[in-house]
């Protein structure tokens, strides 16, 4: 299973990036696909996951901002961060499970300044 993430840059504040992230290889059984984010010095953490089923969560600290979707014809989940903050700088991983292994995306740097 390979992940390829995409879609990061730099923004300005309050302005939107959508990330996105691929899955190619052993796509079938693919069950939560997640993002993650980890800034400098501080330990990776959950920003948004979605379930096979649809279901979604998200860190509180990005709700009703980031928006997580998946395609699973394309085999892509995607986040849509809105009203971005200096904050929300980080590097975003994407992580998918399947069979009960996790796998991880190469990371891409969100950056967000005025």
């Amino acid at each position: 299973v390979q992940l390829q993430a995409s879609g990061g840059g730099l923004a300005q504040i309050g302005g939107s990036l959508r990330l996105a992230c691929e899955v190619s290889g052993r796509t079938d059984n693919l069950n939560a696909l997640a993002w993650y984010r980890q800034a400098p010095g501080k330990q990776r953490e959950l920003v948004a996951a979605v379930t096979s089923g649809g279901s979604t969560n998200y860190a509180d600290a990005v709700k009703g901002r980031f928006t997580i979707s998946r395609d699973s014809a394309k085999n892509t989940v995607y986040l849509q961060m809105n009203s971005l903050k200096p904050e929300d700088t980080a590097v975003y991983y994407c992580r998918v499970s399947r069979t009960g292994i996790d796998y991880w995306g190469q990371g891409t740097q969100v950056t967000v300044s005025s």
